[in-house]
């Protein structure tokens, strides 16, 4: 009697263990999948660790000096329909940051959107996005002067249904930020931009 309980207790530590197994291997198959897709990072000589973050939630800009855009950081979450929020606070002028993602400087993708132009076609925050280049610079400095630097390292329009949505937000191999706009043509039967673009960048410093 003894020699069966025993042989029967190890039988279900075999079964746990091997659980505990499968489901280690799932969630590397999982995490080996989200990182596999399509990359073009800038070569660097090497990747600088992750930040704190900052506290953008009180002062904090972003900065990019190449196409004069100077603007303060609001935090938005999914509005109605399931989206990004946009800016409010300074609707035209100032952009949103994903506030269910990293904080800038954090380990993983923080995403800021912006306007491309206002209400009857006047330009607004990010009207010259487009005009940044792989290597540009991007900056998010807090009240208390804390900046991080971030390098471009790939610039792309999506169809508003083709965004790759695991990109902008889910990668977790390094330190990014991405920037999102409209593009394209205005759809007058949709009200909306044909396209968004995105400035995807690195932590650099």
């Amino acid at each position: 009697m003894r020699i069966k309980q025993r042989y029967l207790f190890i039988l279900a530590i075999g079964i746990v263990m091997l659980g505990i197994g499968g489901g280690i291997m799932a969630w590397r198959s999982v995490l080996s999948f989200q990182n596999s897709i399509h990359k073009r990072p800038v070569d660097q000589p090497s990747i600088p660790q992750p930040q704190i973050g900052l506290n953008i939630l009180s002062g904090a800009h972003l900065l990019i000096p190449s196409i004069g855009v100077d603007a303060p950081i609001e935090s938005v979450g999914r509005d109605a329909t399931g989206h990004m929020g946009v800016p409010t606070k300074h609707r035209w002028d100032g952009v949103a940051w994903y506030q269910n993602g990293p904080t800038p400087g954090q380990l993983g993708s923080s995403v800021i959107d912006g306007h491309l132009d206002k209400v009857g076609g006047a330009p607004a925050v990010f009207w010259n996005l487009h005009k940044l280049r792989i290597g540009d610079m991007v900056s998010v400095q807090d009240k208390s002067h804390h900046t991080l630097h971030f390098q471009v390292t790939k610039i792309a329009d999506y169809g508003t249904g083709a965004a790759p949505l695991s990109q902008i937000f889910g990668k977790h191999d390094g330190t990014y930020l991405n920037l999102i706009t409209c593009s394209g043509s205005w759809s007058f039967d949709e009200n909306q931009y044909l396209q968004r673009l995105v400035v995807f960048t690195r932590l650099v410093s």
